[in-house]
């Protein structure tokens, strides 16, 4: 099988899995402490998670903190509703990830931002004057296209709303943008699944949504797990190490899939887009057939959190796209531990079997 659905989730690293190990029982079973105890064993483990949260808060800008979360979706929600006491509405783009638009939503709170064809938020519209929460995403999982964060952080403070930014697609692949809040997931950059974090910026007044034993900083409650979390910090001290090989390794594989896929549409722009995610289309196509026809090779038919659900990608909506050439667009997802050979393989044989269809 060849692997091409980066966006959805990453390999483990060999060094995140290794780091992991020594907290699940360790080589001489003392590693599965509770790191609130105040034992050495908890002590031991308690530390193992201050290491990983230098790791991870190193990628991240200065003058903020991490708060370890079970994934994006709770670092946003966190991000959202521990922000609401400053009431107010919530401007969130059309092309943020569900766990943003459901989460506002829920609140009743959203007023939502556009954006063009080439799928970057417009900066010109204006904020509500009662916003208090902006969230912009720095790279759209679908599309890949990079978003004007620095000019939306601008505008938010303008307003005196905060900035959130889903990073979770940026993390560990190019330097993070700033905001007052910045959500992220471990399994996108060659960490485990199950574990996040949010950095909240110093000052930001955050309220706690889940009550409990108060264990991050008195805004996260519950039992933090040691062996994720240090799998959490290998990978981002890795992504911190290769992020320069790891770009120059997506280039190639980039310029080398689109040579081969020269016939498909590019979906968003060309230029403002992390190079990892190919998001293209040939109308007419029947995706379905064509995944069935290729199905040792794992891509997506839209993001993964939408996929099988038969509903048009609210992204390509976004940029204009009807809902046939919504339903036409495939997204490829390569990364670190992608092959040359494989993406060779891959895009000549998707190319093949579309080209059989029309």
């Amino acid at each position: 099988m060849i692997y091409l659905d980066y966006q959805a989730t990453t390999p483990l690293c060999p060094e995140a899995r290794d780091a992991m190990l020594r907290w699940l029982d360790g080589p001489d079973g003392t590693g599965f402490g509770n790191p609130h105890s105040p034992h050495r064993m908890g002590r031991q483990a308690a530390a193992a998670i201050e290491l990983a949260r230098e790791r991870v808060a190193a990628l991240f800008p200065a003058g903020g903190r991490v708060i370890f979360t079970g994934g994006a979706t709770e670092a946003i929600n966190l991000a959202i509703r521990g922000t609401a006491h400053r009431g107010g509405s919530v401007s969130a783009s059309a092309i943020e990830h569900a766990a943003v638009i459901d989460t506002v939503e829920d609140l009743g709170q959203a007023h939502y931002l556009n954006v063009a064809s080439d799928g970057q938020c417009n900066t010109k519209q204006d904020l509500p004057d009662d916003c208090r929460l902006v969230c912009l995403m720095q790279v759209n999982n679908e599309i890949g296209v990079i978003q004007p964060t620095v000019d939306w952080h601008r505008k938010a403070k303008a307003a005196g709303a905060l900035y959130l930014c889903d990073a979770v697609q940026a993390y560990g692949k190019m330097e993070v943008t700033g905001a007052d809040m910045i959500a992220i997931s471990a399994h996108k950059f060659h960490g485990p699944k199950g574990v996040g974090a949010l950095w909240v910026r110093d000052g930001v007044d955050l309220h706690e949504v889940q009550t409990g034993g108060g264990q991050e900083f008195g805004l996260r409650s519950g039992t933090l797990s040691p062996a994720l979390i240090a799998g959490m910090g290998a990978a981002a001290e890795l992504a911190k190490e290769r992020m320069e090989e790891d770009a120059a390794h997506v280039s190639e594989l980039w310029h080398k899939a689109r040579d081969i896929l020269a016939d498909w549409t590019l979906n968003g722009s060309a230029e403002a887009r992390y190079l990892g995610n190919l998001n293209i289309r040939r109308d007419g196509l029947d995706v379905n057939r064509l995944m069935s026809e290729c199905r040792d090779i794992m891509f997506s038919a839209g993001s993964a959190c939408a996929s099988g659900s038969g509903r048009t990608s609210h992204v390509l909506t976004a940029i204009g796209l009807g809902k046939k050439q919504a339903k036409s667009s495939i997204r490829l997802g390569f990364g670190r531990y992608t092959t040359m050979d494989e993406i060779e393989q891959a895009a000549t044989a998707i190319n093949g079997a579309a080209e059989a269809q029309l």
